[in-house]
């Protein structure tokens, strides 16, 4: 079903590292273009190449489910700031935007009429570079990460990592955005704020963000563009290409909707 305006479609795919060789030879085979073939062989390590492989199905099969062609049929062009796009998507249907991101044991896609930007990690495997912080942390967020107990500073690290990052992706503009000139606050045990510097031209009003948990060990956080004064309608599932998808409803940790 194509998404409404105001809407966001989220697809997780778990475990792709561990897929069968017999699957990811039918991605190879059935949906993969020969560039996307050919790139995952510089891949080294070989649950690299598996994600990579699984994530090329998954978009592209998700894509053309909205579209009604041929996951083959995509071809995908880079913005000047490396953000990949469909270059011949049907003029028939309104416009997507979409958005991928991958951890350890995670795959996120989320595709929306607006804008949108997606971050996942796995907090509980990847370590917290807590020093980073102070560089690349607006100064609220570093003395707020500061002041917590040892014990809480890696979950909240990613808190604002990954929505820093959700923050890039939407723009379409990656790390050419100063991460220090924008931050979020939590004014509540349910709320996240966003802050923008005027320098970076931009309205904070502009963007719903959200901080769901996609598992135990994930974090997924979301931006989206504000079109309408009614709160986006967040529907996920959890997906693997060709074999199908079922709802599932993702706890919230933080949100401005």
């Amino acid at each position: 079903m194509f998404p409404v305006s105001g809407e966001v479609h989220l697809r997780l795919v778990e475990g792709a590292e561990t897929f069968s060789d017999d699957r990811l030879e039918v991605y190879r085979q059935t949906i993969l273009s020969p560039e996307e073939r050919e790139k995952e062989r510089r891949f080294y390590f070989q649950r690299d190449r598996n994600r990579y492989v699984v994530t090329r199905a998954l978009v592209r099969t998700v894509l053309a489910s909205y579209y009604q062609v041929k996951p083959t049929h995509w071809v995908f062009d880079t913005n000047t700031y490396g953000r990949p796009m469909l270059i011949n998507a049907p003029t028939t249907s309104p416009p997507l935007s979409f958005n991928l991101s991958h951890t350890d044991g995670l795959i996120v896609l989320a595709v929306a009429r607006e804008g949108v930007g997606v971050d996942a990690e796995n907090w509980v495997k990847r370590k917290a570079p807590i020093e980073l912080a102070p560089r690349y942390f607006s100064s609220v967020e570093a003395t707020d990460l500061a002041r917590l107990p040892p014990s809480e500073q890696a979950e909240r690290f990613f808190w604002y990592w990954t929505l820093k990052e959700a923050y890039i992706k939407a723009r379409g503009m990656g790390l050419a955005i100063p991460l220090d000139q924008f931050g979020y606050t939590y004014p509540s045990d349910s709320q996240v704020c966003l802050t923008i510097d005027p320098a970076l031209g931009d309205d904070p009003f502009r963007w719903n963000c959200a901080l769901f948990r996609g598992s135990n060990e994930h974090l997924v956080a979301l931006c989206c563009e504000r079109r309408e004064a009614r709160a986006p309608t967040v529907r996920a599932w959890k997906s693997v290409a060709l074999d199908g998808e079922a709802p599932v409803n993702l706890p919230v940790v933080r949100t401005n909707f």
